[in-house]
């Protein structure tokens, strides 16, 4: 790893924030700043470190978009990772050949989204927690040892977390457990088997579950931070990829069964009479930190996000838009009752008259966030999710497809999911029920960084058995005259993996591209 990607040491420098609002878990302002030997001292310094865990997820991206310098955050790299090889978004006028090139199957390892900074600076800040902060408890006898293992729950599940992202978008990726701390500490390191990295993230989050909390005591601390129920959601994403269900469902059940959490009511129905809420929008997106949040990356007045300018309303501006057929396509409308509409398509994921993607720049379905107002969420995991995800692992198992689509209608109906989405699968008709769930996710999770994982985890299974969904997708996401080539090398299974960045490439000397990139 270059000196740049794992910090020499680990930055705690917190933007300066006040509580205000909703009171983010960053509002908590550290009081020490560089960490060295000498800091690992007492638990103020402690809860500083894992303070600049949450902090290194948020930062900003550097250098000039459009340019080889081009470093994106890791807010960029959590959307378009997960959407920007599907079928839900498209380039728009601010696009850089780097974002159009992933979108057309054509990425090099040049291409600046392929930069994994971000996420082993994050995995660095939690490897020198998980080694450093044990040594508070000779020093500092205030600190216990409750709150040490409060402040490892946290670095474990980020750094599963970092990894899960990784694993699932390069393959085999380097795997580095252990803090640089110093020039000293950064040695080259070859690539681990995706089989090796999954297990250290079941490791790390199964001694995380044994040492988590299970709340803060105040919402916004349950929501920003991590929790034993965060521990459980990533388990049961980790469990999937690996295709081990029953103990995905296991959990799931387990969030599910602590009744702490529930679906954002956003339409009732009556008969023929569909009754919307206009609080479901602000509740679950504007504002954030609602009942169906499970861990959500919380941004503030004081620390906006990077998505307003990346989905500007103003089209000449806009880096990514929706494609223009989504309300058609994923969501549906009812030509003969402009009442009757899932209340998640246009005024909640998307701005259908301007292809606006909405969920981020929306102050409610029609009006729109000013620029300074851009804190909208970035949701990793809500109730949702885990409903869907355990409907997944059910219809897998075998024998239980009734109780899969049971879950399936229930977040369907909390958002009136018109008949026309209806697939109508038997609870015998395993494969249907497949579709299913992948289209409910679509509508469901749409622009939240989940597509392009759901439809790959899919058509994985069974030694690909499904390949076709990718082949369907990208015939829907790439140009007609590029069609043929993208689907040609998505046959390669070799290509659902990005390049390593070029720069990793010359600077470690142990790492070996990835084989569709040689």
């Amino acid at each position: 790893m270059k000196k740049n990607i794992i910090l020499s040491y680990l930055l705690l420098f917190v933007f300066a924030v006040s509580f205000t609002g909703c009171k983010k878990w960053l509002a908590l302002k550290p009081q020490d700043g560089i960490v060295k030997d000498e800091f690992w001292k007492t638990k103020e310094q402690v809860q500083a470190s894992v303070i600049g865990i949450y902090s290194s997820m948020m930062e900003y991206s550097t250098g000039t978009y459009g340019n080889v310098n081009y470093v994106p955050s890791m807010a960029e790299l959590l959307f378009i990772w997960g959407e920007g090889r599907a079928d839900h978004v498209a380039n728009a006028t601010a696009s850089s050949a780097d974002d159009i090139a992933l979108i057309n199957v054509n990425i090099q390892s040049t291409n600046v989204n392929a930069n994994w900074r971000p996420f082993y600076r994050t995995i660095n800040f939690c490897n020198t927690v998980i080694e450093k902060a044990p040594e508070v408890l000779a020093n500092d006898n205030t600190f216990t040892q409750a709150q040490l293992d409060q402040y490892l729950s946290e670095a474990l599940t980020i750094r599963a977390l970092m990894y899960f992202y990784l694993v699932r978008t390069f393959g085999d990726v380097p795997l580095k457990t252990d803090a640089t701390l110093s020039d000293e500490n950064i040695t080259p390191i070859p690539k681990s088997p995706k089989a090796d990295v999954f297990n250290q993230i079941v490791a790390d989050l199964k001694l995380a579950e044994t040492k988590a909390v299970t709340t803060y005591g105040n919402v916004a601390s349950d929501k920003g931070r991590v929790t034993v129920y965060t521990v459980n959601a990533i388990l049961a994403d980790v469990y999937l990829w690996m295709e081990k269900y029953t103990e995905s469902v296991a959990a799931c059940d387990k969030i599910i069964n602590s009744g702490k959490f529930g679906l954002i009511k956003g339409a009732t129905r009556n008969g023929p009479v569909v009754e919307y809420s206009d609080s479901w929008f602000n509740t679950l997106y504007y504002n954030g930190n609602s009942n169906e949040g499970i861990f959500e990356l919380q941004y503030s007045p004081q620390r906006l996000n990077p998505y307003f300018p990346i989905f500007s309303s103003t089209f000449s501006a806009r880096r990514w838009t929706a494609v223009g057929d989504l309300m058609e396509r994923v969501f549906t409308i009812d030509l003969t009752d402009d009442k009757n509409y899932d209340i998640r398509g246009d005024g909640a994921s998307v701005r259908a008259a301007s292809s606006s993607v909405w969920k981020y720049i929306g102050a409610s379905a029609t009006g729109l966030r000013a620029t300074d107002q851009s804190y909208a969420h970035w949701f990793f995991y809500r109730y949702a999710d885990i409903l869907l995800m355990k409907a997944e692992a059910l219809n897998e198992l075998g024998g239980k497809g009734q109780e899969a689509l049971d879950l399936i209608y229930t977040v369907r109906e909390r958002a009136n999911a018109l008949d026309a989405t209806d697939l109508t699968p038997g609870p015998n008709d395993k494969m249907l029920i497949q579709d299913f769930i992948v289209e409910e996710r679509a509508r469901e999770f749409c622009f939240e960084g989940k597509r392009w994982y759901d439809v790959l985890r899919n058509a994985k299974r069974n030694n690909y058995e499904r390949l076709n969904m990718l082949l369907s997708m990208v015939a829907l996401s790439v140009p007609s005259n590029m069609q043929q080539s993208a689907q040609a090398k998505f046959k390669d299974v070799n290509s659902h993996y990005l390049p390593i960045f070029l720069y990793e490439i010359q600077t470690n000397k142990l790492l070996i591209q990835n084989p569709f990139y040689k």
